[in-house]
C-alpha cells in the first residue's frame, strides 16, 4: 500500500523519486516542441493576465421616472444600477404606494452605497456614489440616507 501511494505521489510531482522503486520513466510529447519530456514536473504556477482596471461608469444622462404605480419600481431599479442618477416623480401616485417606493429607492440607494434626496414633497433624487450633487447648505436630518414617512 505504500509503495502505490509513493508511485502515485512520484507521479504527480509531489515528491521525488529517490530510486527506493524501479519505475520506468514515461516520456510525453511536449505539444510544442514535439520532443519527448518527462511527464513528472515540477509544479509550476500559472499567473493570469491582470484584467484593466474599470473606470467608473460616465454619467451621461439623468432619467426622469414618472411612476403611476408601484410595478414601475423595476424600471428605476434598473436605471440606477447602470449608474445613472435618477429623478422621481411620485405626484401621480396614491400616498400608499408612493411609501412603497420610497422604501424601495431608499433600500436601492443603501445597497449601492448611493444617497436619496428629497428635491420637493413628492420628487426624489437617487444619485449612485460617483455623483455628487452641490447646492444649499443641509441640516443634518436632511442628509439622511433613509426618509421617515410616518
Amino acid at each position: 500500500m505504500a509503495n502505490a501511494l509513493r508511485r502515485m505521489t512520484n507521479y504527480l510531482g509531489l515528491t521525488e523519486d529517490d530510486g527506493s522503486v524501479a519505475t520506468a520513466p514515461t516520456r510525453a510529447l511536449n505539444p510544442v516542441t514535439k520532443t519527448a519530456t518527462p511527464s513528472v514536473r515540477s509544479p509550476k504556477l500559472s499567473v493570469a493576465p491582470v484584467a484593466e482596471a474599470q473606470s467608473a461608469p460616465t454619467m451621461d444622462r439623468i432619467v426622469t421616472i414618472t411612476p403611476r404605480f408601484y410595478s414601475e419600481a423595476r424600471a428605476i431599479g434598473e436605471y440606477y444600477r447602470e449608474g445613472n442618477p435618477v429623478i422621481m416623480n411620485l405626484s401621480d401616485m396614491e400616498e400608499s404606494e408612493r411609501k412603497r417606493l420610497i422604501d424601495f429607492a431608499s433600500g436601492l440607494v443603501f445597497g449601492h452605497a448611493g444617497t436619496i434626496e428629497r428635491v420637493t414633497s413628492k420628487v426624489f433624487l437617487l444619485t449612485p456614489p460617483n455623483v455628487i450633487v452641490s447646492g444649499e447648505e443641509k441640516s443634518a436630518a436632511a442628509q439622511a440616507s433613509f426618509f421617515n414617512q410616518s
